[in-house]
Formats: structure tokens, sequence, C-alpha cells
């Protein structure tokens, strides 16, 4: 058999290589010409699976080695018998690492204080924002959480909801110091995500929090974040996720403290779990034998968040060339 996977996702080519045919290309050249004998897809949110990518091939399988899987036409899947799995939690740690350094760095300097009188509304509180609550009490910080999703669920109420706090509306994280986004992008359903961060929301706080976007770009609207960030309705914003990315606004990068070029997951351990678990959903789909990724390189080099912010200032037009040739880090965060 024959699988397409993306040159980019590091850990898993060697080890795929010993059991089918592998064909590893950059996500630009993952066409339909390209897939059209493929059985399998291996890809990153880079790669949109459609109709016009796969109407014509011979693909079942599709494992995406990231959280998000927006990318992927999941209903046009179904109706056509394709396969599809995501990796979810594979990164959390490493969006809780950048968090956490972002918190640190921006307390350094005086934009927030890392202390009990300091509230921070986490919106949505799965794989990452748990972890980012954890991290958030331990640094003694104050934990508001807003997951309408999740605290609707049958089985969830009266002692998770206790321990949560979660609130009915997004108003209510109105009195917040720090809000940060851990959510999907979903224009659909009961809880859509896209612009839930929007000229309402801005226009309903009561203090001037630091806002924090990790999750997908369209979480936040944009032209309305530059409208309070200008009218000092947000103090400041760390942003990792931008619409319409690559191509990024460069109003929006001059006026936020911290930018990054979408790599808040891209740690090496973060990066080797999501390669493990396609690697899994692979071979138990098409009943091939296990296979494990490979071991990340070791480091002691700790994460400058910074210059991470100041690479891509300097250069925004090279975003893609960043992300794709980011130097992976460990999970680590420096002593204080």
């Amino acid at each position: 058999m024959k699988v397409v996977v993306d040159d980019k996702i590091p850990y898993l080519l060697t080890p795929l290589r010993g059991i089918v045919e592998v064909t590893a290309l950059p996500a630009e050249a993952i066409t339909a010409e390209a897939v059209r004998d493929a059985d399998a897809l291996i890809v990153r949110t880079r790669t949109r699976c459609d109709a016009s990518l796969l109407g014509d091939s011979r693909v079942r399988f599709i494992a995406t080695a990231t959280i998000g899987y927006d990318h992927i036409d999941t209903a046009w899947c179904a109706s056509h018998d394709i396969c599809w799995t995501n990796a979810p939690g594979c990164n959390a740690s490493s969006v809780c690492q950048y968090v956490e350094c972002a918190l640190r760095l921006l307390a350094s300097e005086g934009v927030i204080a890392i202390s009990s009188s300091t509230t921070i509304g986490i919106v949505g509180v799965g794989h990452v924002g748990s972890l980012v609550k954890a991290m958030s009490e331990r640094l003694g910080l104050r934990t508001l959480c807003y997951d309408p999703p999740l605290a609707a669920e049958s089985s969830f109420p009266n002692l998770q909801s206790s321990i949560f706090n979660f609130q009915s509306s997004l108003s209510d994280l109105q009195s917040c110091d720090i809000l940060t986004f851990h959510v999907p992008l979903t224009k659909d359903g009961p809880y859509p995500t896209w612009h839930m961060a929007d000229e309402a929301l801005f226009a309903s706080l009561r203090r001037k929090p630091l806002l924090v976007n990790t999750s997908r770009g369209a979480v936040v609207d944009t032209a309305a974040l530059k409208a309070a960030l200008r009218e000092g309705r947000i103090r400041q914003a760390v942003i990792d996720v931008w619409e319409g990315e690559p191509d990024i606004d460069l109003d929006l990068l001059r006026m936020t403290r911290i930018t990054t070029p979408h790599i808040a997951g891209y740690s090496a351990d973060g990066k080797a779990r999501a390669s493990q678990m396609v690697l899994d959903a692979l071979t138990t789909h098409f009943g091939l034998p296990s296979v494990e990724a490979e071991t990340p390189p070791p480091s002691s080099t700790p994460y400058d968040i910074d210059a991470d912010s100041l690479r891509l200032k300097a250069s925004p037009s090279t975003f893609e060339y960043q992300r794709n040739h980011y130097p992976l880090r460990r999970e680590t965060i420096s002593a204080d």
C-alpha cells in the first residue's frame, strides 16, 4: 500500500518506510495528482482534505498529526467512506509551556502580575485548557473557566462543575486580567467559536486584560482586536495563530508584544506524540504491524519565546518558512 506523507512531520518516516511504500512531500506538493494512487494520507493543517484533493483518488484513510481538523471536510469524507483521525492532546503540554513562558515574560516587563489577585479566564478546558488551568493555579493565579459544551455533558454536572467553576456566558469573563483561548474553530452547532472574541466581548470588558490566542486565528476577530488595542480595552496580546495565515495582519503584528508563526504546539515532545498517534491509527486501521516513532534528541536549552517573536517581527513574509523549519524545542520551563 502507498501512503503520502507531509515531509515536515518528524519522527515517523523511517519506521513507516519499514511497513509501507511512502511518498514524502511538502504540503504544497500534496495535490490531487500526487494522491491519486495513494491509499492513505498523513498531513498537517496546511493540506485541505476535500473533494478537490480526494475526489479522483483511492484514498480511504486520513491521519492529521494535529489537534485541529478543520482542514478536513469530515462530512464529505464520511459520505465517501474515507476514515479520518486527528491527534487530540498531542501538543497540549507544549501549548501550556508556551502560555506559561509568555506570562512569565510579560510579568517580568510589568504588563501583568503573577499573583493571587490576578484572574485568568480560560476559554476551553479540554486537553490544553485543563493543563493551562493547572499551570495557572501552580503560579498562584485565580482561574475562571468557560466551556459550555463540556458543562452541558450529561455526565458532567455536580462535582466537576464545582471544580472548574464554569460560567454561563462569555460576558462573565469581563473581569479577568488575562483571557486565553483554547478552543477548536467551528462555525456551526450550538457553540460556534468563529469570532467568539469580537467587538461585543471587547466592549463588555471591565478591566483591560491581556489576550492570548493559541487556538485558531479566526476565534478572534482581528479587526475588533486591533480596535480594542488602539482604544485600550485590551492591555496587550499574545498571538500565535492568525486569520488568513500565512498572510498575516501586519498592523496586528506591530501592535502586539509576542507574535509567533503558529508554533505554540511545536515541541519535539508534542510532535513525537502526534507521530506515534498517527502511526498507531494507521497500523490499526489497515491491520499492519505496530511501529514506534523515533525519539526526539535531548536538549538542555530553555525555551526562548522572545526569540521566536523577534524572528517573526523581523521577517513576517517568511511566516511559512519559519513554521516549516522551526527548531523543535523540548517541553521544559527555565527556572525563575
